[in-house]
C-alpha cells in the first residue's frame, strides 16, 4: 500500500476492524518513511462475467435497478428491494468465487424474487429467461401454481398434526 503523502511503497498496519457488517475491513497504517497515518478500507472483490463475454464489477444497484423494472406499479417497498439486492449478493458471494457468471446472479434473483411478488417475478423471468410465447408464460404460471398448492398442502398437512 502505497502512502498518499510521500508515496512510500509499503506501510505498516496499526488496526483493523471490520466494517459494513463484516463485508469490509477498515485499517489503519502508517508510513515508516514519513510516519503519517491513514485508513484503508478493504473489500473482496467480485467479477461479474456476462454473455458477451465481458467482465465488469459486482454491482447491487444493478440488481436492484432490474428488480425494481420488475416491481414497478407492484405493491413492493423500497427496503423489500434492498433486502432482496442483500440476499442475492449474500448468495453470489457464499459460492467463494471471486468470478461469478451473469446467469448465477439471474438464478439467484430468481427465487427471492417469487417469495416477494409473483407478478414482478414472472415480469422478471419472461425477460431473463428469454419467453417467447404465451406457452411459455402458461407454462411458468403453472410452475407457480404448482408450488402454491404444494404449499397449501402441506401447510394443511401440518395444522392436522
Amino acid at each position: 500500500m502505497h502512502c498518499p503523502f510521500c508515496r512510500y511503497p509499503d506501510s505498516r498496519v496499526v488496526d483493523s476492524r471490520t466494517a459494513d457488517d463484516g463485508s469490509s475491513i477498515k485499517r489503519r497504517r502508517q508510513c515508516p518513511s514519513c510516519g503519517r497515518r491513514f485508513s484503508t478500507v478493504e473489500t473482496a472483490s467480485l467479477s461479474v462475467i456476462k454473455r458477451s463475454g465481458v467482465t465488469e464489477p459486482f454491482s447491487r444497484e444493478k440488481i436492484l435497478s432490474g428488480v425494481r423494472k420488475a416491481c414497478q406499479g407492484r405493491p413492493v417497498g423500497a427496503d423489500a428491494l434492498a433486502l432482496l439486492a442483500q440476499r442475492v449478493e449474500e448468495t453470489v458471494r457464499s459460492t467463494g468465487s471471486a468470478v461469478v457468471d451473469a446467469n448465477e446472479i439471474g438464478l439467484a434473483i430468481l427465487g427471492p424474487l417469487q417469495e416477494l411478488d409473483e407478478v414482478a417475478y414472472l415480469r422478471f423471468a419472461s425477460v431473463y429467461r428469454g419467453f417467447e410465447s404465451l406457452d411459455d408464460f402458461e407454462a411458468a404460471i403453472h410452475q407457480l401454481r404448482s408450488a402454491a398448492e404444494r404449499e397449501q398442502t402441506e401447510g394443511a398437512a401440518l395444522a392436522a398434526d
